[in-house]
């Protein structure tokens, strides 16, 4: 099991991340408190065992695409810009 602050896991997280490949345990202390565990994730076992079972059994099924969810474009910038004044008295001309 390997300690470190977090400055030292700022600094150096590509060779703790590595020994967490390797099968250690990394604590990571705020000053002199332990506030996380970094651990390696066993293959095969980041489904709970009852979900596995139901993806056995085809109660459910797993989902196609395993990419994360693609993130939405901001919708497009107007043509012309917006004219917000000459539109709300026209709106008041008119009545509505």
């Amino acid at each position: 099991m390997k300690n470190a602050r977090i400055s030292e896991l700022r600094d150096g997280l590509s060779e703790y991340l590595a020994k967490v490949r390797r099968g250690e345990t990394v604590i990571v202390f705020d000053r002199d408190t332990p506030i996380a565990r970094i651990e390696p994730i066993a293959p095969g076992h980041a489904l709970p065992e009852w979900l596995r079972e139901a993806e056995r059994s085809g109660v459910v099924r797993p989902p196609r695409v395993r990419h994360p969810a693609r993130i939405p474009l901001p919708p497009p910038k107007p043509s012309k810009p917006a004219r917000v004044l000459e539109a709300l008295l026209e709106e008041r001309r008119s009545g509505r």
